[in-house]
Formats: C-alpha cells, sequence, structure tokens
C-alpha cells in the first residue's frame, strides 16, 4: 500500500492532546492525505470517546477503524481510510509472529503445521525472488486495492493464524502468494514464472480462486474442490448408508454438495423382502439432515448440501414440505436444500393443461437414467402400463412448486433435458447428468461410482476495462489463460476426501471459470442493466473467456495430453458447445474456426471449462458486485461471519457528487427508500433508469441475458431471480419463460417484504410468505399467466 505523505496536523480538541490522541491523528492524517472527502479529526474524536482508562495504540486504532467504518455510508472513501488502517494493524500483527517477509510467514506457518512440506521447500528454493515479488506488490499499492469490507472479510476468515496465540501469521499480499505457490506445478525457474503471473492477477483482484482454494491451497490439506455431485443412493440399505459415509466425508473436507435421491422408491411402495412397505425419501432425507448440520469443515464453513428429486417422483408432494416451518417436525429438513430435476415433458404438460403421472422408482427404475425423447418415451409407455401410484393435474402441481418457492425460497426449478441435450460428458450411452450442485451452476456426469467434483475461479470483468471504457480483450485473455491453467492444477494437487471424487476427476478434468462484477462494468459504462446494450456486451464477453479458456485447455494437451475422457466427449466428435444453439451469434467467427481445427489436432485438457458461481464473498473480497446480478439495493446492510457492514453503490454516490446531490437530506431520503433511487429528488430520468436494484430491473431482461450467455457457458450459472412480492401466477409465467428460454437451471428466489433499510440484505434472502388466500386460486393463477405470458408482471 502506497502511504501518502503526512501533511500537517490540524489543531486537536483538548480531548486529543494526550500522546496517543495525538499519535493516533498524525497517523490518520497521514493516511487520509489522498482522501479529500474524509475528515481525520472525526475519526480520531470518535475513537477517544471509545476508548477506557486501560486502551493501548492497538485498542486506539481498532476503535478508529471502526468509527472510520461507521462512516462509509456518508462517504465511500472511508472505506479506503478503514482498510489502510486495518492494512497496517494486520502487518504489526503477523511480525509480533516472526513473519516479516513472505519466506519468513510460510517458513512460521510450516513449523506450526500449517503449510505443506512441497510449499516450504519452493518458497526456501525461491525465497529471494519471492519476497522481492511481495515487496514489490506492497510498494505498488496492491494492498490499497481492498475496501474495508473486503479486507475484513481476508482477515477474519483466510488468512493463517498461530494455533497457540491465534494472531495471523500472515498479510493479506503473503497470503494471496502463498496460495499461488501452493498452485506450482515444480521446482523450474518456469514455475516461479508461472506462480508470479497467478499472484499478479490476485493481488490487482483481477481474478481469484474459490473459497476451498483461498483457504487451503499451500497448507498440510489442501482441499481445494468446490463442488461435489453424487448420483443418487441406490434402492437399497447399504447404499443409502453408504452415501451419508461419502456426504459426511464431503462435509467435513469440503464445498457443496449435490446430490439427486430420484432412486429412492416412494413411500407406501411394497418391500418385497418383508412383505411390508416403505416410508419414502423423507425419512432418510431427515438423517442426511442431521448428518450435513453436525459435521461442518471445521468450523470455517458450514456444511451444505442441495437434493434434487426428479418430477414424476411419487414422494414428490412430501418433499415440497421439508422446508416449511409448520406441520409434522418429523417430516422436515431445515439444513437442506432443494432442488426440482424437471423433464421437459412435465413443463409440457403444464402448458397443455394436461395430467402428470407420479411413479414410484421401484416400478420405473429406467427414467432416472434416461433423458429427451427416451425418456419422454419410457414415461408415457409406463403410463400406458398403469404404473402410475397416482396422476394429478400438471398445473396443481406446478402451482403447489410456486407456492413452496414463494414461501421458502427452495425447490429452485432446474430443467433436465436442458441440462444433458447440451452436456459434453453425455456422448456416450449411459452417461447423465442427474442433478446439478449445491449453487446450480455445475452440471457433470454421475453415477453409483463416480462423484463429479469442479474447481471453480472467477475474473473480476471491472479490473479488465481500460481506461477508455472499453473491455480490454487481449488482457482478458491473458487473464483467462492464466486462471485455467492454475484451475487445472488443482486436479492433481487436490485432496479428495472420496475414492468416487478422485477417481471422476482425474477422468474429466473439469474446472468452472466463471465472472463477477458485471454490474460494476455496466455502472462504469453508463448501461442499464437490460439496455440492448448492456445485453450485447454481455454476450460478448461470455463468448470471449470461452474462446479464450478452450485455447488454454488446448494449450494444456499440447503440454499433457488429454483428459482421459476425452474420447467419451461431444468435443472429441466436433462438436463444440456453440453448436448447439444456430441461434447464438458470434463476433469472432474466424476465431471459432481456428480453434475448431486446433482441437481436432490436440483434443483438450479439460471435459468443461465454464460455470458462473455465485461468487458471494470472493466478490465482496474484490469490491465488486456478485458474478452476473444487479444491485440489490444502492444501500444496505450486509451480515456475514465476519460481522455487519454497511454497503453504498460508490457509483451512485460518484453521480450525485457530480450534481450537487450527496448530502444528508438524500442519504435519509435513501434509508428510507430502502436503497431505491426512484423517488429521490432531482434525478434525470436516465439517472434513475441507470441504478435500478434487482426488484425493479424487469426479470425478463436478466432471464434473456441468462438464456444468451449459455451458448458460451458449458456448464451453467447461478441464476437468482427477483419478485419483491410473489405470486403464483408471476412465478408460474416467470419460470416458464426461463424454460422456453432454455435456461438449464434456476437458483435462489428472491423475495423481499417492504422494510427498513436495515432488515434489506436479510431481506434479499428470506422470500416473503404467500397469503393463504391465495392458494384456492392458484389453478386460475396459473392458467392465466400461462396463456396470457404476456400480461406477467414480472417478465415485462
Amino acid at each position: 500500500m502506497t502511504i501518502a505523505p503526512a501533511e500537517p496536523v490540524s489543531a486537536a480538541t483538548p480531548e486529543e492532546q494526550d500522546q496517543p490522541g495525538s499519535i493516533l491523528l498524525t497517523e490518520l492524517t497521514r493516511l487520509t492525505a489522498d482522501l479529500g472527502a474524509t475528515e481525520p479529526g472525526r475519526v480520531a474524536a470518535a475513537a477517544l470517546r471509545g476508548r477506557n482508562a486501560s486502551s493501548d495504540a492497538a485498542e486506539l486504532r481498532s476503535l478508529a477503524i471502526e468509527a472510520a467504518a461507521g462512516l462509509i455510508a456518508d462517504e465511500p472513501q472511508y472505506s479506503r481510510l478503514a482498510a489502510r488502517m486495518l492494512t497496517l494493524a494486520i502487518r504489526e500483527e503477523a511480525a509480533t509472529q516472526g513473519a516479516v517477509s513472505f519466506s519468513a510467514s510460510v517458513a512460521v506457518g510450516h513449523r506450526e503445521g500449517l503449510i505443506g512440506d512441497s510449499t516450504a521447500e519452493f518458497v526456501r528454493r525461491h525465497a529471494e525472488r519471492l519476497d522481492a515479488l511481495a515487496e514489490s506488490a506492497v510498494d505498488s499499492g496492491a494492498d490499497d486495492r481492498f475496501g474495508y469490507f473486503g479486507l475484513r472479510t481476508v482477515q477474519s476468515r483466510y488468512l493463517l493464524r498461530h494455533p497457540i496465540t491465534r494472531k495471523v501469521i500472515e498479510t493479506p499480499q503473503h497470503f494471496l502468494l502463498r496460495v499461488a505457490c501452493g498452485l506450482a506445478e515444480d521446482d523450474s525457474d518456469r514455475a516461479v514464472s508461472d506462480v508470479a503471473e497467478l499472484y499478479r492477477l490476485t493481488s490487482t483482484l483481477s481474478y481469484l480462486p474459490s473459497s476451498p482454494t483461498l483457504f487451503n491451497s499451500g497448507t498440510r490439506h489442501p482441499q481445494m474442490s468446490s463442488c461435489y455431485l453424487l448420483d443418487s443412493p441406490l434402492d437399497e440399505l447399504d447404499s443409502i448408508y453408504d452415501r451419508y459415509h461419502q456426504v459426511a466425508r464431503l462435509s467435513k473436507h469440503a464445498g457443496g454438495i449435490g446430490l439427486s435421491y430420484s432412486r429412492i422408491r416412494a413411500r407406501g411402495s411394497l418391500i418385497r423382502g418383508t412383505n411390508g412397505h416403505s416410508n419414502g425419501i423423507v425419512p432418510f432425507l431427515r438423517t442426511l439432515d442431521a448428518s450435513v448440520a453436525a459435521v461442518n469443515q471445521g468450523g470455517r464453513r458450514k456444511g451444505a448440501a442441495c437434493v434434487y428429486l426428479e418430477t414424476w417422483h411419487a414422494d414428490l408432494e412430501e418433499f415440497l414440505e421439508l422446508r416449511d416451518n409448520t406441520g409434522e417436525e418429523a417430516r422436515r429438513t431445515h439444513n437442506l436444500n432443494t432442488a426440482h430435476w424437471i423433464p421437459d415433458e412435465f413443463m409440457r404438460r403444464v402448458e397443455a393443461d394436461g395430467d402428470w403421472s407420479l411413479f414410484s422408482p421401484a416400478d420405473v427404475p429406467e427414467l432416472v437414467d434416461l433423458w429427451g425423447d427416451a425418456f419422454d418415451d419410457a414415461y408415457r409407455r409406463a403410463e400406458a402400463e398403469g404404473k402410475a401410484v397416482r396422476t394429478v393435474p400438471a398445473r396443481q402441481l406446478y402451482s403447489r412448486m410456486m407456492r413452496t418457492l414463494a414461501q421458502t425460497g427452495n425447490g429452485w426449478m432446474t430443467f433436465k433435458d436442458a441440462a444433458n441435450r447440451t452436456a459434453n460428458q453425455t456422448a456416450q450411452p449411459g452417461s447423465v447428468v442427474h442433478s446439478s450442485n449445491l449453487c446450480t451452476e455445475i452440471l457433470e456426469v454421475t453415477d453409483d461410482g463416480e462423484t463429479a467434483v469442479c474447481n471453480l475461479g472467477s475474473v473480476n470483468l471491472a479490473a479488465h476495462l481500460g481506461e477508455g471504457g472499453e473491455m480490454d480483450w487481449e488482457r482478458l485473455d491473458d487473464t483467462v489463460r492464466t486462471a485455467v491453467t492454475f484451475l487445472d492444477r488443482v486436479v492433481d494437487i487436490n485432496f479428495y476426501p472420496t475414492e468416487q471424487a478422485g477417481a471422476s476427476n482425474s477422468r474429466w478434468r473439469p474446472v468452472g471459470l466463471g465472472l463477477m462484477g458485471l454490474q460494476d462494468v455496466f455502472f462504469r459504462l453508463k448501461l442499464p442493466f437490460d439496455s440492448p446494450e448492456a445485453r450485447r456486451l454481455s454476450n460478448r464477453i461470455s463468448e470471449r473467456i470461452m474462446l479464450a479458456a478452450y485455447h488454454a485447455s488446448a494449450d494444456l494437451a499440447e503440454r499433457h495430453g488429454p483428459h482421459r475422457g476425452w474420447e467419451a466427449t461431444r468435443t472429441a466428435r466436433g462438436v463444440l458447445h456453440p453448436d448447439h444453439y444456430p441461434d447464438a451469434e458470434l463476433t469472432w467467427p474466424e476465431r471459432w474456426d481456428e480453434l475448431r481445427s486446433r482441437i481436432a489436432r490436440t483434443g483438450m485438457r479439460n471435459s468443461l471449462l465454464l460455470a458462473i458461481a455465485p461468487t458471494a464473498t470472493i466478490a465482496s473480497i474484490a469490491g465488486v458486485y456478485e458474478c452476473i446480478e444487479p444491485q440489490v439495493s444502492n444501500l444496505f446492510k450486509r451480515e456475514t461471519l465476519s460481522g455487519e457492514f454497511l454497503q453504498v453503490n460508490t457509483y451512485l454516490v460518484e453521480e450525485l457528487k457530480e450534481r450537487g446531490l450527496w448530502n444528508d437530506t438524500t442519504r435519509d431520503a435513501l434509508r428510507e427508500a430502502n436503497g431505491s433511487v426512484q423517488e429521490l429528488a432531482g434525478l434525470p430520468d436516465d439517472v434513475r433508469h441507470l441504478y435500478r436494484t434487482a426488484w425493479e430491473v424487469p426479470q425478463r431482461a436478466l432471464i434473456d441475458m441468462a438464456a444468451e450467455r449459455t451458448p458460451f457457458l458449458d456448464q451453467s450459472q447461478s441464476l437468482n431471480l427477483f419478485m419483491a412480492a410473489p405470486t403464483i401466477g408471476k412465478l408460474s409465467s416467470m419460470y416458464a419463460y426461463a424454460w422456453k428460454r432454455g435456461i438449464k437451471t434456476t437458483y435462489y428466489l428472491r423475495s423481499r417484504p417492504a422494510t427498513r433499510i436495515a432488515q434489506s440484505a436479510r431481506a434479499a434472502a428470506q422470500p416473503a410468505a404467500v397469503p393463504a388466500q391465495q392458494t384456492a386460486a392458484e389453478a386460475d393463477a396459473v392458467a392465466c399467466s400461462l396463456e396470457n405470458p404476456e400480461s406477467c408482471e414480472a417478465c415485462q
């Protein structure tokens, strides 16, 4: 971090004239020299008021950090001041543990059993060069790129700590360089250059790996994968309990889990061995729910899982009630997320107002492993043969699914046929995608002996805008190339909690490169989120990232050979993912022709390369908006494991400052309006339009933008949809539209009660209940919305 030179200290109040107060004021004045909107005396006075008789210099600085953080909503520059003070505090704390340089930090971590032997040896052999690299980054202002919220997140959750003193043993730059060194290919000079390039990207916040990689790279326990997908257990007790064991191991060591449960027989099905009847899936899910809650990732992150169920399963209606807050507690699961794995045939029958048959998997075991025309034929044949447990109106069931979404936010809508139809791994019969993951962006094949794995990272788009406001495409190419190289390296270095996970990952070598900061790009370019220009730019970005990622994978294939499952992929047959979408417009057709020829010669190192994950934490570290989402509010409080922080839209503040409108009256009005600018006085319509929130952007625009980037995502995207006051009719139309547009998966339905600004962040995660009186008219609402889709408010 570049510290501005000290300026003359303004006259202090009597309270400030003691030595600690004077030292603090001097430091604050020096740190704010280039932050003209901040007032060091105001921060110092607040800190001094909060001290007690025994407060030392470190505590006084801590109070000043809190004081500055409390002023961020008034002036965003205070975020930089708070971050600068926190940086100094972290450096001093690390120095007390002997971490006075990067190599010293790694040596301390290795001595205390935190850093792995290979990483420690790599750093020891190249200590001089690596220490210089870290110091150069600090001198060039790398620490000053953090905002307060991002740096506090790094400090509280990611920096390694001494096991006894619990003090940090690395600074933010040491942390990022340690992550890069943990992914070194070998001990060569070339490996050091590669590490330096990855560190350059992370220290400039241009790219960040996912949290498991940030947590564990370079440590003695390098579990760096984000996502694990398990096929449904077989319909037998040993298989069910073996899945419990696998889930427990994955929850202990790993990231989010996606698990199908579609093979387990339905409630009431005959158990031939005992002549009794099955209790269905719910009791087994209750056990799974308790296991996920009990086994977490070493206290750093909660265990988390999402269970997927196919829509024809006869326990579907009980599945819909799992997250309800009322009813029989013995049939509720409060820790598991739930998602529907929906075939096109169901949506067609909803659209046609037909009937839908529900089956027990014991009677139709083949349905789980079929999709497309083969599923449709088998399903209709099972109906004709009278195997259905019962038949219900399709719209009635769909309406119940919408009500669950509105009341709980769960029961995510994910589409089986769209996922399988374009999946690179499903070229051969028997290779089937049975579910997505916890966050609905991963689509990989699974079976009883194969647990799919994915390693994630995200490009910060905001860091790739040139000075003239255009995307720096060449720089984006370089970032993607480096990111793919190191995501692939995770496959070889990673610790795998189960044999099934290790075998699958080494065969397919899938990675999931995503993006974040799309909203930042639109703000900086003054593009409303739903404008035609924004949609075109979003498409071009997605296309360019895919091109660069595929070229990078071909580079790796030239060096190391294609992945072992290469011959079983569609790409090996000459079919690239955009080929499934004949209407997709290609901006760089000549690059695609070149890529196609190259892949035919070299193959690819990775079966899958693109997936857009939520990026909740790493976007906070980078100081940008999450993944592909519009902003939730212009002003809101955010609660995390690191504490509660007030966030403000810095782009809006700059706009209002230019117009002379950023004052106490505006701030109060913004709070009163829950972060919306639509009723702020004195704003022209173009500004109101630009700074709309997710609740004010038509959801049709989000769906259209997601559909148009889908050809350039060989996996999927965590697509949240937003509706302040959901109704059955609006939701029915919205999700039917998403299906028609070819969306593979959707994630949370976010809804929001009209509350004070202090509750707005929670509201984004807590859906508002649908009034009970609506349920009587649900069928009419579904019919109206499906038969008159253009009338749906959600999509206009």
